[in-house]
């Protein structure tokens, strides 16, 4: 199992238990990998984390949420995510990710777009304060008003 990719400590004992459901077997397995420094919540807390955030782009939050469900040893978690943004500017980070957005977003921008657009931010985990400076500081995403007509020029 280790041979693919990292486990956490707590997640490899559900997924050892699940295969080996009796005995004491899968505690002396885990105590053994720990020993030989295969198992180490906090190597896996700060690779996953910086993973994340540079190959998928995701803001504190999601990072933070990833890693519970990978079932991290909360003593491990911020410092993780501490270490991964001290690498990345997650302002940065959101700009990038919102240029992406705006490049697959259909003109003109409606209020009902850019809802859409500041929930997928939201779900990526970015900050609601820091998707709003960032869509506001962009001419190109100011809403139209739904029941206005696009100003066309007189042939």
């Amino acid at each position: 199992m280790l041979s693919r990719r990292g486990y956490a400590v707590a997640e490899l004992r559900r997924a050892l238990e699940k295969k080996f459901p009796a005995g004491p077997a899968v505690e002396d397995a885990l105590a053994r990998l720990r020993v030989l420094g295969y198992l180490n919540d906090k190597k896996f807390a700060q690779h996953y984390a910086s993973s994340l955030v540079r190959n998928k782009a995701l803001g504190r939050f999601r990072v933070r949420r990833e890693l519970k469900a990978k079932l991290v040893d909360y003593r491990h978690i911020e410092p993780a995510i501490e270490q991964a943004y001290d690498e990345t500017n997650e302002r940065q980070l959101l700009e990038r990710t919102l240029d992406r957005k705006i490049r697959t977003l259909k003109l003109p921008v409606t209020r009902a777009k850019l809802g859409l657009l500041c929930q997928s931010l939201l779900r990526r985990g970015f900050a609601a304060d820091a998707i709003m400076k960032a869509v506001r500081a962009r001419p190109e995403l100011k809403p139209i008003a739904e029941g206005a007509e696009l100003e066309t020029p007189d042939e």
